[in-house]
């Protein structure tokens, strides 16, 4: 069975560890001291929701949504910005719960929506449009990164 959690600062340890695999997986250097950190910044600061999965007892996914606003409609929308689960439990439905889990914060809080970015060869887009989320088509995105 699948448990589904708000992270608090108790589930930290386990957190940081499956925050450290998602960015890993990402090809981020592993840094579990620095994930622990941002992630006791992120909820002591209360500036993210974050939900984690467990089965019997044991730490298998995440996810992590940030607050935006929308300024043309004027109300709060979230980004879902990670989303991970262990390689040993994908294909359980911990991903699925996940992304319901947030489905169900963006609703108790009147966001407008819930969005998230993934990468083009990703191969989770067949559970997100299999759970009503749609691609989007009208709009371009673009990203300014400073030269330091």
């Amino acid at each position: 069975m699948i448990t589904i959690l708000r992270a608090s600062k108790l589930n930290l340890s386990e957190l940081s560890i499956l925050f450290d695999a998602y960015r890993v997986f990402y090809q981020a250097k592993t840094n579990v001291e620095s994930a622990y950190v941002f992630l006791s910044d992120r909820i002591k600061n209360q500036e993210s929701a974050i939900f984690i999965a467990y089965i019997d007892d044991q730490a298998v996914g995440f996810t992590q949504i940030y607050p935006m606003f929308s300024s043309v409609s004027m109300q709060r929308m979230y980004v879902l910005n990670d989303l991970f689960v262990s390689p040993t439990h994908r294909g359980k439905g911990v991903g699925e719960a996940l992304l319901n889990r947030g489905k169900e914060y963006t609703i108790a809080n009147q966001g407008k929506s819930l969005i998230l970015e993934t990468s083009k060869d990703n191969p989770a887009q067949h559970l997100y449009e299999r759970l009503g989320w749609q691609k989007d088509v009208e709009y371009l995105h673009y990203s300014w990164i400073p030269s330091i």
